[in-house]
């Protein structure tokens, strides 16, 4: 789970402990943040937080965050990865960020292409689910240019809608 997911303009890598402060740039933006499911951080503690949480659950293989570095400047542009790996069922929960700077120039598309093949590839997947903010509409278009489909409503919160992708 330590590969370098290497891409047309981006490399995606687990996340580091060195990445805290390029990552607390993005996660203090209100307008990222403003659909997470985090708080705006405003200390790089949160951040070292944030990334130990996320590797210790990478190390019991239920999640794994990238850090999505754009090659031409070799910085850190956002992060993305697995909310929730279920091995068992062969489901991946996908999540993302990226850098206000950085909307829309395909590198979500990008980057989330690139986690889905690996999901299906080295996982062994069969489903991927995204849960965005009914209000998040940049994201959901992401989603449906990759073909994701609207399955409805999250159970536990009213707002966030579940999309789907199955290995076809």
């Amino acid at each position: 789970m330590n590969e370098i997911i290497d891409t047309e303009r981006l490399l995606l890598r687990k996340m580091a402990i060195a990445d805290a402060k390029s990552l607390l740039a993005i996660w203090s933006d209100p307008d990222v943040t403003k659909f997470m499911n985090i708080p705006r951080f405003t200390q790089v503690e949160q951040a070292l937080e944030m990334i130990d949480l996320l590797n210790q659950l990478a190390n019991e293989h239920k999640a794994i965050r990238y850090s999505i570095i754009e090659k031409t400047s070799n910085c850190i542009i956002g992060s993305c990865g697995f909310n929730n790996l279920n091995f068992e069922n062969a489901t991946a929960e996908i999540g993302y960020d990226l850098a206000k700077t950085h909307w829309g120039k395909g590198y979500a598309t990008e980057a989330i292409i690139s986690i889905i093949n690996y999901a299906f590839t080295h996982f062994a997947m069969s489903t991927i689910v995204a849960k965005v903010d009914a209000a998040n509409i940049n994201s959901i278009k992401v989603l449906q240019k990759l073909n994701f489909i609207l399955q409805g409503y999250d159970s536990t919160e009213e707002t966030l809608q579940l999309y789907v992708l199955t290995k076809g």
